[in-house]
């Protein structure tokens, strides 16, 4: 699959050739990230902090701008990451995964940035292995990605600016003992859109078992197909900002169509409740992203159907996401409507309304605040009163005796919780999200 990138310099989005050279500068950090998580996981980098560009509080120009963007997608964080307590702060604050370069190996003092290729050599390697032990214990291996960039065939460190001297090949079978993938950047052709280095991918992909990403260079779909075929995903930078290639035609180039030209697709609300499932191919995943609603091909009307287009309910898409196979997709999306035939709210059920959730009695209480029908108690709660209703409320569950009393009252603050929640702009997924963080710290 496609991983999109999103590279911070100064507080801003750039993109640079070989890692150095400015191309390109955005402003719009959120609107990207927005866009991008519909396809898939978001690389987020902070280069300033890759290049030691830190101030006396550890912060970077882009450390409110990355923190911003933790939670908004399924991030993945480099740049900098050179202790065990960054990894945390970063994995507590939302990344599902951290990216480690410099930090996983050794350099020699004063390596040359040049040199002969380092091809496969399986010499000792300098790996900092106390280091990554220590970080796999306090946040899994699973949450770790090292970096194995190289210049001539030689692991590239310290922002690119030297090589470590460690063989690519040598250096990787080293490294994927302590993370669940591994990341390669051929730096010569970063940002050059000539595409990348595919014999030096190939031979990598050859040399070690873990999930491999290839980044630099790639500019083209035919070129991220072929490296979905070898089992290599594409991290893309400078050829989406460009234009040279479009998140949805990956997408649908990366799914494995040999077993089957049609992909089961599995409609899920946004709090998971399973509401259908369909088959599309590669044009009806295409019309899914063009359109924003989930669209398939109906095997009765022999045709591209999207939901909804009789009845009204259509499935608002949020994103799509392959699964560790690349031959079925997972689409969150907002149902319009009753998603069954029968009337009923999922495929998978009988009844008729959406199942009760945090997130559905938000949106309700949104609702009545937006449009107040004539009599709505809701509409008639001001911050001071749903202030004076949860002291209230929380006085009775303490004094409450039993279950049915306990289960009774906490509907009651829940309700009045979730007034002032949406009356302050907090959407109880800002909490969970809250809990989350402490939880991993």
């Amino acid at each position: 699959m496609v991983i999109a990138s999103i590279d911070l310099k100064g507080g801003r989005v750039v993109q640079l050739k070989n890692g150095r050279d400015l191309m390109l500068e955005r402003d719009d950090p959120e609107a990207l990230i927005a866009e991008f998580n519909k396809y898939g996981e978001v690389a987020v980098i902070d280069l300033d902090a890759a290049l030691g560009a830190r101030d006396a509080s550890g912060k970077t120009a882009n450390t409110d701008i990355l923190k911003g963007l933790l939670r908004r997608g399924n991030v993945r964080v480099g740049g900098g990451v050179r202790d065990v307590k960054t990894a945390k702060e970063l994995v507590s604050l939302g990344a599902e995964k951290v990216i480690v370069g410099s930090a996983a190996f050794k350099a020699a003092e004063g390596a040359p940035t040049s040199g002969p290729s380092g091809g496969d050599d399986s010499g000792p390697v300098p790996l900092n292995v106390e280091f990554l032990e220590a970080l796999g214990a306090a946040v899994g291996r699973e949450r770790i990605i090292i970096s194995v960039d190289a210049i001539n065939g030689n692991i590239a460190v310290n922002g690119w600016t030297k090589t470590s001297g460690v063989p690519l090949i040598a250096g990787a079978r080293a490294a994927e003992k302590y993370c669940s993938e591994l990341l390669f950047t051929c730096v010569e052709k970063e940002g050059c859109m000539g595409g990348t280095d595919m014999d030096a991918v190939k031979r990598l992909r050859e040399g070690v078992s873990t999930r491999l990403v290839a980044a630099g260079g790639v500019s083209t779909l035919e070129e991220v197909a072929a490296l979905a075929r070898i089992g290599v995903d594409a991290q893309l930078g400078m050829a989406l900002y460009t234009g040279a290639v479009n998140l949805a035609d990956c997408f649908a180039e990366c799914l494995d169509w040999q077993k089957s030209p049609l992909i089961p697709v599995i409609a899920q609300s946004p709090a998971g409740e399973v509401l259908m499932l369909g088959f599309a191919n590669k044009d009806a995943i295409r019309a899914t992203f063009a359109s924003g609603r989930l669209t398939f091909w109906s095997r009765t009307r022999n045709r591209l159907w999207t939901k909804g287009e009789t009845s009204g309910n259509f499935l608002r898409l949020l994103r799509l996401r392959a699964d560790c196979d690349r031959d079925t997709v997972l689409a969150t999306v907002v149902p319009q409507g009753p998603v069954c035939h029968t009337g009923s709210w999922s495929c998978f059920s009988s009844e008729a309304a959406e199942e009760s959730s945090l997130e559905r009695l938000w949106n309700i209480v949104e609702g009545r605040f937006a449009n107040p029908a004539p009599g709505s108690y809701t509409a008639t709660l001001d911050a001071q009163r749903v202030r004076e209703k949860i002291l209230e409320e929380a006085e009775e569950l303490t004094e409450a005796a039993g279950p049915s009393e306990v289960i009774w009252e906490c509907a009651d603050l829940l309700y009045f919780m979730t007034v002032l929640m949406n009356r302050e702009g907090v959407a109880y997924r800002d909490v969970l999200d809250e809990l989350d963080r402490r939880h991993k710290q």
